[in-house]
């Protein structure tokens, strides 16, 4: 239903298949999409019921229908609309958000610019996963100092122009549960496991007593690993911030920052010093949903009280987030003051965990009886269900999409550029209703319109270009929604291919950032030699059959993609023209692919760690959990590894060579 209309309606006892369509397209049900093989699928009665039922949607016989005064309007600066149930039109007004009362009804007022920041020429970054990040200094985790030390390294050495991180929020650190950054604990506030600890106030004071010889050895133990120890590097981390805060507790800064953060941090804060609390008292209850029922309510009087009796425990992770503030501010200036344009470039999540604090704090926020996730494709012939539910659209325009445009400018905050993760999510989302298999979903429309505009909007406020992954199953109107407000589009090397073969260079669009591939899918390495169809294998994703068709595929893409490079003329005369003949990845063709990049014209080319280090294996397996190590590894070398290993500076060397080339760099 559009906003500010309501309909008078009177229901059916048993719908018509027409009259359950229709409800289902008046709640933005899509009745059909084309999938990635080129078929088109209609939505059954079954799931249209299903998703009406998750919205408490009854189908019904419309009545009438009238124009009543929206909680919000969205606008673009200069361009007034008509109030809808009203001869009024919104006035001339400077960017931001407005109250205003009309006809006694109050009314917020979005007044969005007509585009994003807009990057001027083209730049070059490199993407690392900061949790990965080696150093001879960290506690077993990368940190911001280690982010540091990469600004200033990539800045000199790459001529790169910004730092792409994985997102950075916050997760539980623990054993079981999930790790991912891209399913966190909350997207509002972010993980302060990367702390660099001994650069924390009050840190010196305590150093003596803290570090004891055992204290050190573990600090030697978590380094040395492969795979990040988050339970681990968590408790060692929280041992010493525990014992500065004993020390010295909340300064006046620390409090002012606290109290202008608002509900939003109470909230998360109260959440995580209740999680703490039921887990130690009972070692099995590791999620909200198990707690006794008053206190999975955060209104309750229950909580109320559990919060007046632990004020320093929930003071303790408002800390925390002062913290990592505080040392993201650092970074960001750090990169810029080494030479970088952008700077950081942060990562917004589309997800949040189901059991996470963003569910026990805003629930109403979230539809219940659906699951996101995706169609059939490619790479997961069944679907993808990633098991969280979808935004409950008509709770986020009452509320005058409070929880977007906060989820926006703090990831936008300390720095220069931002990653919409699945940005689809402004305009349609894969819903599975439950008890549905991932094939048995359907598309459900947002209000794209407002969505975008208040994007572009957060963008002008913090300064920060936005990159929009817009992989998988794209309509039109979303790429080109996209280019007209300024918003990166994200291209691929391994997904830009039609029916001849990998695109050329330059049929790169302009306004895109551009990289090898992503976190769930294979590195260059990985690519080349089937390690990530191996993976699937000895994961249990795929079977035989599935195996088999994915390495004849995959014999055909090196093929295609051999040819490409030579026709971009990046390979020596004379060099093998049989992918066959080339099992492993050579020097010379791995130079060849990241040169293909940088001669598209688009405006950001993206560097990823696996590039400079050769890495095989990708950071994330789709469909798995316990089969695959998702988001541990770290860095095959040290952030000091990357100044004096030959192999290092001579890849470093090269990729400079080529950023430098194509005119993305800094001289």
């Amino acid at each position: 239903m559009l906003a500010g209309s309501v309909r008078t309606t009177k229901l059916k006892s048993v719908p018509s298949d027409d009259e359950i369509r229709i409800a289902a397209e008046q709640n933005g049900v899509q009745q059909e999409f084309w999938d990635n093989f080129g078929n088109i699928h209609a939505t059954s009665r079954e799931t249209n019921l299903a998703i009406l039922t998750s919205l408490g949607v009854a189908p019904a016989e419309e009545v009438s229908c009238s124009e009543l005064v929206p909680p919000v309007m969205v606008v673009l600066e200069g361009e007034p609309e008509r109030i809808p149930g009203t001869d009024l039109w919104t006035p001339n007004l400077p960017l931001g958000y407005h109250s205003a009362h009309v006809g006694g009804r109050a009314m917020r007022l979005i007044v969005c610019p007509k585009s994003a920041v807009r990057l001027e020429g083209k730049r070059a970054g490199l993407g690392v996963t900061l949790y990965g990040v080696r150093s001879a200094r960290n506690w077993g985790c990368g940190d911001f100092r280690d982010l540091r030390d990469l600004s200033s390294w990539a800045a000199e050495e790459l001529a790169a122009d910004f730092i792409a991180l994985n997102p950075l929020h916050a997760i539980h650190n623990r054993i079981p549960y999930n790790q991912s950054p891209y399913l966190p604990n909350s997207i509002f506030y972010r993980n302060w496991l990367y702390l660099d600890v001994e650069a924390v106030p009050g840190y010196a004071a305590i150093r003596a007593a803290f570090e004891t010889p055992a204290t050190l050895a573990e600090k030697a133990r978590l380094r040395a690993t492969d795979i990040v120890q988050y339970e681990a590097v968590a408790a060692l981390k929280r041992r010493a911030l525990e014992m500065v805060f004993a020390r010295d507790g909340v300064s006046s800064e620390c409090a002012a920052w606290i109290a202008a953060e608002g509900d939003l941090l109470r909230l998360y804060a109260t959440y995580c010093a209740l999680d703490e609390h039921h887990h130690a008292a009972d070692p099995e209850v590791w999620v909200w949903p198990q707690w006794p029922t008053a206190y999975q309510d955060p209104g309750s009087a229950e909580v109320a009280e559990f919060a007046a009796a632990h004020e320093r425990q929930i003071a303790f992770h408002g800390w925390l987030q002062f913290l990592v503030d505080g040392q993201i501010a650092e970074a960001q200036k750090h990169a810029l003051a080494a030479g970088m344009g952008i700077g950081l470039y942060h990562d917004l999540a589309l997800a949040t965990d189901r059991c996470g604090s963003d569910l026990w704090a805003h629930r109403p926020f979230f539809v219940k009886g659906a699951r996101v996730g995706s169609p059939p494709d490619g790479f997961s012939p069944s679907g993808q269900d990633w098991s969280f539910p979808p935004p409950n659209q008509q709770k986020h325009l009452e509320d005058g999409y409070r929880l977007f445009r906060e989820s926006l400018a703090k990831s936008m905050r300390h720095g220069g550029a931002l990653r919409i993760d699945h940005v689809m999510r402004l305009f349609r989302l894969y819903w599975i209703p439950d008890g549905h298999t991932a094939a048995e979903g359907a598309y459900v429309r947002d209000r794209a319109k407002d969505l975008v505009r208040i994007l572009a909007l957060e963008s002008v406020r913090s300064g920060a270009a936005i990159v929009g992954e817009d992989l998988g199953t794209v309509e039109d109107e979303v790429r080109e929604t996209l280019a007209r407000f300024g918003i990166l589009s994200y291209r691929l090397l391994i997904f830009e291919q039609n029916e001849a073969g990998f695109k050329a260079p330059e049929d790169y669009p302009e306004g895109a950032l551009t990289s090898t591939t992503t976190h769930d899918l294979p590195t260059v390495d990985g690519f080349w030699t089937g390690a990530d169809i191996e993976a699937r294998l000895q994961a249990g994703t795929v079977d035989d059959a599935a195996y088999a068709a994915q390495k004849v595929d995959r014999v055909r893409d090196r093929q295609r993609l051999l040819d490409a490079l030579y026709k971009a003329e990046l390979l020596p005369d004379g060099y093998a023209r049989d992918a066959a003949a080339l099992p492993e990845l050579t020097a010379e063709i791995h130079e060849a692919i990241l040169g293909f990049l940088a001669k598209t014209p688009c405006a950001m080319w993206l560097v990823n760690q696996e590039d400079m280090t050769l890495e095989p294996y990708q950071q994330n397996l789709p469909g798995t959990t316990a089969e695959y190590p998702n988001w541990s590894r770290k860095m095959r070398w040290s952030v000091e590894d990357l100044r004096v290993l030959p192999v290092a500076v001579a890849r470093a060397s090269m990729v400079k060579e080529l950023v430098l080339r194509s005119g993305r760099g800094r001289t």
